[in-house]
């Protein structure tokens, strides 16, 4: 007996997905530009950044799932769904690296979100490297698809940045204080397990090399 073909999905629910999509990348926008003036980080200005990061993370897995359940994946989602993620998470890095968190004090300057141009490098490398072998792997038809560090990764990054900036809102962050110490944590781990969670995709990518004509 023939099984019954799925449903072909309406113009809605085609749309819907997109849509989230589209509107992560606006919200991502909106948070760089947030972040990114040098003008005074006033503490509601750092809620708004956090919040507007948090429903913009939310969406991410919203618009996968009901592509999937409706069997609406597009091209357009397929290209703007990781872009938007990158430019959310990565714009958010940046931006906490940048002048507009940055402080001197008698031992020079430091920043105020514990996120240093250095942590900052390692997360991009990292999301270069592995968008480079996914590129490379998948136009040779083979099948790379996030790993299990990959979506841990991305949980954890999307809790870290609003938590930095909820902190930074909130909390007294010289060096030497409680909330300091919190973020360093939290920012040091984040950026160990996005640099870790690459390994499973190098050793991927050097597997099917070999095994690939």
């Amino acid at each position: 007996m023939t099984e019954p073909q799925a449903n072909a999905p309406t113009a809605l629910q085609r749309a819907i997905p997109n849509a989230l999509t589209t509107g992560r990348l606006i919200a991502a926008g909106a948070v760089i530009w947030m972040l990114g003036s040098l003008e005074p980080l006033s503490p509601s200005r750092l809620l708004w950044a956090a919040g507007l990061f948090i429903a913009a993370a939310l969406t991410d897995a919203l618009d996968g799932f009901l592509a999937r359940r409706w069997n609406a994946v597009s091209k357009f989602g397929r290209v703007a769904d990781p872009l938007a993620d990158k430019i959310l998470v990565l714009g958010a890095f940046v931006c906490l690296a940048g002048p507009a968190f940055a402080r001197n004090g008698p031992d020079g300057a430091w920043q105020v979100s514990a996120v240093t141009p250095v942590i900052a490098s390692i997360i991009l490398a990292r999301e270069l490297l592995v968008t480079s072998l996914r590129g490379l792997i998948e136009g040779s038809g083979a099948d790379f698809s996030a790993s299990a560090s990959g979506k841990a990764k991305m949980v954890l990054q999307s809790v870290c940045v609003p938590l930095v900036l909820i902190v930074l809102a909130t909390q007294d962050t010289e060096p030497g204080s409680t909330a300091r110490t919190v973020l360093t944590a939290a920012v040091w781990l984040t950026t160990a397990v996005t640099a870790i969670s690459a390994w499973p995709y190098i050793a991927r990518a050097a597997t099917l090399n070999r095994t690939t004509p």
